[in-house]
């Protein structure tokens, strides 16, 4: 097998999405004075991405379009009224806060660069606005010769129709594909039921000691990927999860 392209997940796996959420929250709310209201930063971060959760699942399924879902985001947090205009300000104040926050974790730049001989493109499960501002925002946009959303594409990860997309647009077969993200599920088993060559990034170990018999390959560290997508480069180390 000889994989020819990347595709990345972005949220937690080239961009620190729970780092940047974290901060960016805490921020706002200390802002607004509103921190109090929910305990701690950690806790109303838990309840922001609840609603989020719920508000993207009507999302999904038709019921809101994508400002609607993001207006209505806001108004179950603050369980308040507001019309459209001060909940769109209210979210813009909180994107403030949250795009100064945002970062690459620190392996990304180096793996691109050990990995500049393949070809790299995105497929993430937000919107093409989202993501492209995003990732001109922290310099990598310019890696990626495709960029897909699901908000665009109208499928979703972990529907293999998605990882298809990807590997149609690149123009490859499915074993050609290499897929990186960081859910065992969405990202792992989803590119792996898909036919690509899948890798699931587990940062910070919380999940069982190994990958599942059949599922994807289980990484620690972008460092480890040239080995597992036996690139010519000394950049990779030894899986650590074995």
């Amino acid at each position: 097998m000889v994989i020819k392209a990347v595709v990345w997940d972005v949220d937690d796996t080239l961009f620190d999405y729970t780092t940047a959420d974290r901060e960016g929250m805490r921020a706002h709310l200390v802002a607004e004075g509103l921190l109090a209201r929910y305990g701690t930063a950690e806790q109303a971060l838990a309840h922001w991405r609840e609603i989020t959760e719920r508000q993207w699942a009507r999302f999904s399924a038709g019921e809101a379009d994508f400002e609607t879902q993001r207006r209505d985001r806001v108004r179950v947090f603050l369980e308040r009224e507001l019309t459209d205009p001060e909940a769109d300000d209210w979210f813009r104040r909180y994107l403030t806060h949250y795009e100064s926050a945002w970062s690459l974790f620190p392996d990304v730049l180096p793996v691109l660069d050990a990995l500049a001989g393949l070809r790299h493109a995105v497929l993430s499960n937000s919107s093409l606005t989202v993501q492209d501002r995003k990732l001109r925002s922290l310099g990598v946009h310019d890696r990626f010769e495709v960029i897909l959303c699901a908000v665009e594409l109208g499928v979703s990860k972990p529907d293999a129709a998605a990882f298809r997309a990807a590997c149609d647009a690149l123009e490859l077969a499915p074993h050609q594909v290499a897929y990186v993200g960081d859910h065992p599920e969405i990202d792992g088993r989803g590119a792996a039921g898909a036919g690509l060559l899948s890798v699931w990034i587990d940062r910070t170990g919380a999940h069982a000691p190994s990958a599942p018999e059949g599922g994807p390959h289980r990484i620690a560290s972008l460092a480890e990927l040239p080995v597992i997508l036996g690139s010519d480069t000394r950049f990779g180390a030894p899986s650590t999860f074995g």
